[in-house]
């Protein structure tokens, strides 16, 4: 899998590649298209939509993958990533992919996504409003 010195991606080429169409991220100083992978990826889209055109290393790491995520790697991958190309941008936006990765990271050992999380709150504030909105009305007609 090494790569000649033409084939090496830059972390700005990579950047570029950040939708829903065109999805590639750099895990271990290597670039991988996870494009196709979006809607197969057990942890949803967002997480991988997060960490799109940036280095998700750390993220992938700590998600505790293993060795059959390692594997399927291979089957995405474009080229190494080129070491001297690395710019300030990509560390100062990782922190906050971190942090949604992190919270994403949450709601799922809980067993709820974000989705459940707003479906959950509207449930519970929906009839509060209808019962306050309610008793405002009797006590304004009576």
């Amino acid at each position: 899998m090494g790569a000649d010195k033409k084939d090496l991606k830059t972390h700005h080429e990579v950047s570029l590649h950040n939708s829903p169409n065109d999805c590639w991220v750099i895990i271990n100083a290597k670039v991988y298209d996870v494009t196709n992978f979006l809607n197969d990826h057990p942890g949803g889209d967002e997480i991988l939509l997060a960490a799109a055109g940036k280095d998700a290393s750390e993220e992938f790491e700590e998600a505790g993958h293993g060795s059959a995520a390692r594997l399927m790697l291979d089957e995405f991958y474009v080229a190494e990533i080129n070491p001297s190309t690395k710019n300030t941008v990509s560390t100062t936006t990782i922190s906050s992919t971190n942090f949604l990765q992190k919270q994403h990271k949450i709601d799922h050992y809980q067993g709820k996504s974000s989705r459940q999380n707003v479906k959950l709150i509207l449930q519970f504030l929906v009839p509060i409003v209808i019962l306050g909105l309610g008793s405002t009305l009797l006590r304004f007609w009576y």
